[in-house]
């Protein structure tokens, strides 16, 4: 962090950014009570029974359910407003039947996710390890390779034309992760150079091989559901940065890897239980179906119009993505720094593909699910089956990320068309085998009209340096909370539960 000095005192570039926000809320406030003025002669949306509680949270997904636990806990009235017709947000299981379940969003748990791990051992969720004995599948066009990921690349494939460039280049990334601070990485000393950059233009500049080049959105296409060319490097290095805690600095291999990293783990029931468990706690608190239209701030407090319930309440919380808490109307207005940033602030595009087999016939090889391939339309895939499954008992599933330019052409096939794709893949990644699954699912969560896109939302290159600091600065009497808005492991569900812990613990302060 930079610090202006003089002998007066010394001016920290937080503190000049905190002031700055202040001073543009300030600024923001006439025209907000001339439209606040215009408005109030309109009907307000909402319909529906009226509720009062202390805080009422819009969206239950992981960020927006953990804030709202825990301020229950904490003694205080809360109301869950949620435009679906169930809980979760971008997690939810899919019922295999026979009792068994996959997962057709958010999945695993690794490492220095400590938060979500405590959650789910709070609710009393097990965990069991992600398959992963035996060998991965690496496919370039008409090559095909086996490997282990015990090597020092890890998940990465050990392509000997590329090794050393990988490791390097994963190296180099780690270290320039290593300058960006995860709670504010627009300070980064090089930030405003690396807003300039692209991550697929710094790799250009940074390496020579064509074929490494070819791997690097097999890691953007699942983590991100964008390319190389769609995100910005200093986002890129805050997320880096973030895949870790307090006391473990983020890498680039925890995000890619199953074993030590973001992949380790799944959860018994599938990863949704941990949202009902909390929704059958709050009970009647939860409101579903009922998507915010409007909300409205006064001296009194703060007012949220949805369609099936109007919630009066001191604070509120918004735990959607920005992309969707930028479609609510608010009055007064917000600071125009907040909408500039929602509206640069899209989701990625990924769709999550998963074939049904008898079972997971695959272990018969030595192979254990994983595979990565430059062609398409999947990129990645993992081992999905149920705890119990072996070798010669199933179900076995394998499930796939198609992300970016993949999923964008995959829409465009018909269902039929995108079946066969897939599983013409996984024969190949795993054999003939590959092509008798007995069920096949997709979920395109850019489809999803309470998604919008999916894992995680991207700010365009300049988004972070112009406007970061609004991504979880309060507004009155409205706190923001979601995975975007984590420090760390941002996109995922850790990152989600330590949103709504913060939100929580920020509203506490002002009841």
């Amino acid at each position: 962090m930079t610090d202006i000095s003089n002998d007066r005192g010394t001016l920290t570039r937080r503190g000049f950014v905190a002031g700055t926000l202040a001073t543009g809320a300030a600024a923001a406030a006439p025209a907000a009570a001339d439209a606040a003025r215009q408005q109030r002669a309109r009907k307000p949306a909402g319909s529906g029974s009226t509720r009062r509680a202390d805080v009422v949270v819009v969206g239950a997904g992981f960020a927006g359910l953990t804030a709202a636990r825990n301020l229950r806990q904490a003694g205080h009235s809360v109301v869950v407003v949620e435009a679906r017709d169930r809980v979760g947000g971008r997690v939810l299981n899919h019922d295999l039947g026979g009792g068994h379940v996959s997962e057709r969003g958010g999945t695993f748990v690794g490492p220095t996710q400590d938060r979500l791990l405590a959650l789910a051992s709070s609710l009393k969720v097990g965990t069991f390890p992600t398959f992963d004995d035996g060998n991965n599948v690496y496919v370039n066009g008409s090559n095909r390779m086996t490997y282990s990921d015990t090597g020092p690349l890890g998940t990465a494939p050990p392509d000997p034309t590329i090794i050393a460039e990988t490791a390097a280049t994963v190296a180099q990334l780690d270290q320039m992760a290593t300058t960006v601070p995860v709670d504010a990485p627009w300070e980064a000393s090089n930030a405003a150079s690396w807003e300039t950059y692209t991550l697929e233009r710094w790799v250009k500049e940074n390496s020579a091989s064509p074929n490494f080049q070819l791997l690097v959105p097999l890691a953007t296409r699942p983590i991100f559901g964008a390319e190389p060319r769609e995100l910005s490097l200093l986002f890129t290095l805050f997320y880096i940065a973030s895949s870790g805690d307090e006391q473990n600095p983020g890498t680039f291999e925890r995000n890619f890897d199953t074993r030590g990293g973001a992949q380790q783990s799944r959860f018994i029931g599938g990863s949704q239980l941990i949202a009902l468990k909390i929704a059958a706690e709050l009970g009647s608190r939860v409101v579903l179906g009922s998507p915010v239209r409007r909300i409205v701030q006064g001296s009194g407090g703060v007012t949220v119009y949805s369609d099936g319930v109007t919630v009066k309440a001191k604070q509120a919380i918004v735990a959607v993505p920005p992309a969707l808490a930028a479609r609510i109307d608010y009055e007064p207005i917000l600071p125009f720094q907040r909408d500039q940033l929602t509206q640069r602030y899209g989701n990625g595009t990924l769709t999550k593909v998963a074939a049904v087999y008898d079972r997971p016939f695959w272990r018969d090889a030595g192979l254990n699910g994983s595979a990565v391939d430059t062609g398409g339309p999947v990129s990645a895939t993992f081992d999905d089956s149920p705890p119990d499954s072996t070798a010669s008992r199933g179900p076995g599933v394998i499930f796939g990320f198609v992300g970016g330019d993949n999923a964008r052409s995959y829409a465009a096939m018909s269902p039929a068309a995108r079946r066969a794709a897939v599983l013409n893949q996984y024969a190949n990644f795993f054999g003939s085998q590959g092509l008798d699954a007995r069920a096949f699912f997709e979920t395109s969560w850019c489809g999803e009209q309470w998604t919008r896109g999916c894992p995680v939302g991207i700010p365009s290159n300049g988004t972070l340096l112009a406007y970061g600091p609004w991504i979880k600065q309060p507004i009155g009497r409205i706190h923001w909370a979601g995975t975007e808005t984590s420090n760390y492991w941002n996109g995922y569900m850790d990152g989600a539960v330590r949103s709504g812990e913060r939100a929580a613990s920020e509203v506490q302060g002002e009841l």
